[in-house]
């Protein structure tokens, strides 16, 4: 299995997204430092809302096979500028998260086009609550 990094504003599922990969219980706590799992990395939302701790993002990333820029659809704005992706010399995927508090698809579109403007390969829509689109998103990491 490929292992990915997680980087996202925070409480958009990075954790989450973590502990169901690694077969956890879900539990929501507040990621303070980068954290390591076997399969995948899980950065404070910080790495991302504030542009100086980039490097920390960059630095933290080599150790992952691929990147995964994590948005929660029901947040308007996004942290990730135009193009984003080009800073990373590894596929760079998008994850859209909380799919099931959607109000609308609209809200879903809106984040698939953050991520599209921040230079992602393909994005994954989903829900660990409801166990929707999880399964492509680990077969992906998995190929």
């Amino acid at each position: 299995m490929k292992k990915i990094i997680f980087a996202g504003s925070t409480g958009s599922g990075k954790t989450t997204l973590c502990q169901w990969l690694h077969g956890e219980k879900i539990a929501y706590k507040k990621t303070q430092a980068v954290e390591n799992f076997d399969q995948a990395i899980d950065t404070p939302g910080e790495c991302i809302e504030n542009r100086y701790l980039y490097k920390m993002l960059l630095v933290s990333s080599v150790d992952a096979d691929v990147i995964g820029l994590v948005q929660d659809c029901t947040k308007e704005d996004s942290y990730f500028p135009p193009a984003f992706a080009t800073v990373f010399a590894k596929p760079v995927i998008g994850v859209v998260t909380k799919v099931e508090l959607a109000k609308s698809q609209e809200e879903i579109e809106q984040a698939r086009a953050h991520l599209a403007a921040a230079g992602v390969e393909q994005v994954f829509e989903v829900s660990t609550i409801e166990n929707v689109g999880v399964d492509a998103l680990r077969d992906y990491l998995e190929e």
